[in-house]
């Protein structure tokens, strides 16, 4: 059975021991900051915070700052779990007669039901405010001394395509400038600011409406923050998650449909031709974003629960909470990195890299160059153009072993042979990039090689191992060595 909302999910974590309620007064601005870096780090559990200095509205935070929670979040025992679904939905085949196709409809069927339903009201608007009404009502955070001032972390934020109609859900932090305004910050290759670019193509001039949720289901959140390809319907992949249909509501004043069972809703537009200096933020990079300018949204009205709980997250030096969401993203989407490239065993993406410093791919390599032709198409795909560094091994690697891929990968490569450079996009977030989105990638070929792409000294060593035959005895010996 899916979490109706948060908080069906924070009871869960607490009757997990996965909670802790802290009572203590504590600032919004860096305290909240300071203690969570501390618990993330140190392996500890999900905040709630019930006494906020100057707000009556408890604060939520590091709901899935582990793998434990993670799993939690998605009702599952292991990631591999929705992994392996996945994988099940992109195994069809077609079917040759009748019994194959009946095998089908329960697949079929299920599928349909993932698609979100509109609802006639719900509780994200059981308080509805057109007038006086403040965002500083709520426990909004400054997560660093350097920040620019108070930044909403976890919003989902809802834009429509103006050309084809199409939903967009995705998580851009915002800078709240006063009490009715924010910063978007759209950088330049998500989908939100493609909406905002094709509408300013399109109309030149106004508005284009935005509504932002804070608080949804686990999975419903996890769903925002996914880089789904453009024309998948995110609350579509968190109606699978679930197993359940999202249920949504119109909002007040804009024509779109948000969460029915979100915490908090803001409705608004962005000026198609309106900008303000955002930033600093301390970002997940472990350093501060640059300052730059971006959309500003305006608040046409709030709803939210009578009772509302403000759901927010931190970045700044790995590991943070987002660590573990993309660590999530990366097992669960594997399946269809590999629908696209059968060659790849394992992929991992290592808290240090922060995601798109660093991709580890292991593949079953079959001709010479293999590995060069998958570092062109993963720089091909999606949010995986940001791969600032890509190492590529051999299927018997580890990846999810450092010292193993290091080891192995720094003897295998000729670094004038196996390194290649690559000018492409890169995060507008990558600060050492030459320019503003643009910048190089590196590739390493750290594969064994082949006689075709110039190894001429003889066959590939071996490994160094030792015989079966030997470990046998030994182990049966090891007690009467006195080395236990």
């Amino acid at each position: 059975m899916a979490y109706k909302d948060l908080r069906e999910f924070l009871k869960r974590l607490e009757q997990a021991g996965e909670l802790k309620r802290i009572t203590a007064e504590v600032d919004w601005k860096l305290e909240v900051t300071e203690i969570t870096d501390r618990v993330t780090k140190g392996g500890g559990p999900a905040l709630l915070f019930e006494n906020i200095k100057g707000c009556k509205i408890p604060l939520a935070i590091n709901l899935f700052g582990s793998h434990r929670r993670m799993a939690l979040a998605l009702e599952v025992n292991d990631l591999q779990e929705v992994a392996d679904r996945i994988a099940g939905y992109l195994d069809f085949k077609t079917p040759e007669g009748l019994l194959d196709k009946l095998k089908m409809l329960p697949k079929l069927g299920e599928l349909g039901a993932f698609f979100p339903k509109i609802v006639k009201s719900g509780p994200c608007q059981e308080v509805v405010k057109r007038d006086n009404f403040s965002l500083f009502d709520f426990p909004i955070i400054q997560c660093w001394p350097q920040d620019g001032g108070r930044y909403i972390t976890f919003p989902l934020v809802f834009t429509r395509n103006p050309e084809t109609g199409k939903r967009n859900v995705g998580v851009y932090r915002m800078q709240v400038f006063d009490d009715r305004s924010t910063a978007m910050h759209w950088q330049t290759q998500k989908h939100g600011a493609e909406h905002f670019r094709r509408a300013r193509s399109r109309f030149g001039t106004g508005k284009m409406e935005v509504a932002v949720a804070i608080g949804a289901d686990p999975a419903t959140v996890f769903s925002g923050v996914i880089p789904a390809p453009p024309d998948l319907d995110e609350l579509m992949l968190a109606g699978f998650l679930r197993r359940e249909a999202v249920e949504l509501v119109r909002c007040q004043t804009v024509d779109l449909e948000v969460p029915a069972q979100a915490e908090i809703v803001l409705e608004g537009y962005v000026d198609l031709n309106e900008f303000r200096r955002e930033g600093p933020f301390g970002d997940h990079t472990g350093y501060y974003s640059l300052a730059d300018d971006y959309p500003v949204f305006h608040l046409t009205c709030l709803t939210h629960r009578r009772d509302p709980i403000y759901l927010t997250t931190i970045v700044g030096p790995p590991p943070e909470e987002d660590f573990f969401l993309g660590h999530a993203i990366e097992r669960i989407l594997l399946p269809l990195m590999k629908l696209q490239f059968r060659e790849i065993v394992d992929v991992h993406m290592p808290a240090e890299g922060i995601f798109h410093n660093l991709m580890l791919v292991s593949i079953r390599k079959s001709y010479p160059g293999h590995a060069r032709k998958i570092m062109s198409g993963i720089w091909g795909l999606g949010q995986a153009m940001f791969t600032k560094v890509l190492v590529v091994v051999d299927e018997d690697v580890n990846v999810r072993n450092p010292q193993e891929v290091t080891w192995k990968a720094l003897c295998a490569i000729d670094p004038e042979r196996d390194v290649e450079f690559h000018l492409g996009p890169v995060d507008t977030l990558d600060h050492a990039a030459r320019l503003p989105d643009f910048g190089s990638h590196m590739g390493i070929d750290a594969t064994r090689k082949w006689p075709a792409e110039g190894y001429r000294r003889g066959p590939w060593p071996d490994e160094i191992k030792m015989e079966a035959e030997t470990k046998h005895r030994i182990d049966a010996l090891w007690k009467q060595l006195g080395l236990e």
